[in-house]
């Protein structure tokens, strides 16, 4: 166990946003006095000073000795587990993401998933299935380096903002601030291969991969095309990503908190991560569902050259906008996102941080005193 600083005790998140530290009987008094102290300044009233130093103990999931929370060492990790768990998932399923990309381009061709695989099959054979998955690994990495290392930054930075009476009440808007903040980072990095790899992936003959994709891309349409979809994916990446971690942080929280009958604090590690995967599938169909418009967009305007929103409107009408390729895009996002989940914990977990969400608000015990 270690002392605080007064400067770090303010710099520390409000602890129901990450798994709450196992406390002693005896450093346990010495917390609640901390947390009357900080409810009582906040009203502006004089905080009574704590008969000894408030000591924070290490939970089972929080090691001593290795990484500290919040610290440039700590968003690395975050950052590694991001490309980790984004690129690896993201290349896993593009024979799905390949059909599903022309399922909405050429639906005449493709009708429906199994012969939409029977088409594949036929024309470029098992290895046409994994057409594109550069640019693929390549982007979905760089995004998720992105989308998971400046959450947990954004996430801290407005919780700071708000202060812990308001970061408490308000947990679910910082949630969804902190990633939309960093989803509009996130795409910037990944729109170019994006960009590359649905060319790649929707125009046989176009190109084999990266390599010669990208060149190719540039001499057509320039470099400034390789960001002609950035308004479509922000239209659905922002979305999808304030659902999946909003969404996430509240499954996990709600399963602990009705489903699991011990306290987070005593769940073994592959239990903690198996509720990860599980809010992370519940999260993902959530975030098919409310960025797939978007999705349809993205796939037509970067197979077309030239080709515009309103061309997109016309040639799939609103109900093609918000239904074509929708379940196959509902068991890979779901799939995708679980899986993300997953990996991004047990990396954490790898690293010695603990796993995201599952602890509700700290009950405001110096509100409770200053009723009584």
């Amino acid at each position: 166990m270690a002392v605080v600083s007064e400067s770090s005790r303010k710099a520390l998140l409000p602890s129901f946003l990450y798994a709450a530290p196992a406390y002693s009987s005896s450093s346990s008094s010495s917390y609640t006095s901390f947390a009357a102290e900080a409810a009582v300044g906040v009203r502006g009233v004089p905080a009574p000073s704590l008969a000894r130093p408030a000591v924070w103990a290490n939970s089972p999931s929080e090691p001593a000795g290795k990484i500290e929370m919040y610290s440039p060492a700590f968003y690395a990790a975050c950052t590694a587990g991001g490309i980790a768990s984004c690129g690896l998932t993201h290349m896993t399923v593009t024979p799905l993401d390949l059909v599903k990309c022309n399922m909405q381009i050429d639906p005449a061709k493709y009708k429906s998933i199994s012969s939409g695989f029977g088409v594949l099959l036929k024309e470029q054979g098992t290895r046409g299935f994994f057409r594109g998955w550069v640019p693929t690994l390549l982007g979905y990495s760089a995004q998720g380096a992105c989308k998971f290392g400046f959450y947990e930054f954004f996430k801290k930075y407005y919780s700071d903002i708000a202060g812990p009476e308001y970061a408490a009440k308000y947990k679910t808007l910082i949630y969804l601030a902190g990633s939309a903040s960093a989803e509009v980072i996130a795409d910037i990095a990944l729109c170019p291969m994006e960009a590359v790899k649905v060319r790649v992936q929707t125009q046989p003959g176009f190109a084999r991969g990266l390599s010669d994709g990208l060149p190719k891309f540039v001499k057509a349409e320039g470099y400034a095309g390789l960001y002609k979809g950035i308004i479509p994916l922000w239209g659905r990446q922002i979305p999808y990503t304030m659902m999946k971690f909003a969404s996430f942080e509240t499954v996990v929280e709600m399963i602990y908190k009705y489903a699991i009958p011990a306290p987070k604090s005593e769940c073994s590690k592959p239990l903690q991560l198996g509720v990860s995967f599980a809010g992370g599938y519940i999260a993902g169909v959530f975030c098919a569902i409310v960025s797939h418009p978007a999705d349809n967009l993205v796939s037509f305007l970067n197979n077309a050259k030239g080709a515009t929103v309103g061309d997109a409107v016309n040639k799939l009408g609103m109900w093609g906008l918000f239904t074509r390729g929708l379940p196959l895009r509902i068991v890979m996002i779901g799939t995708l996102t679980g899986a993300q989940w997953g990996i991004y914990d047990a990396f954490k977990v790898m690293v010695g941080l603990p796993t995201t969400g599952g602890v509700a608000p700290t009950p405001a015990a110096g509100e409770v005193q200053l009723k009584a």
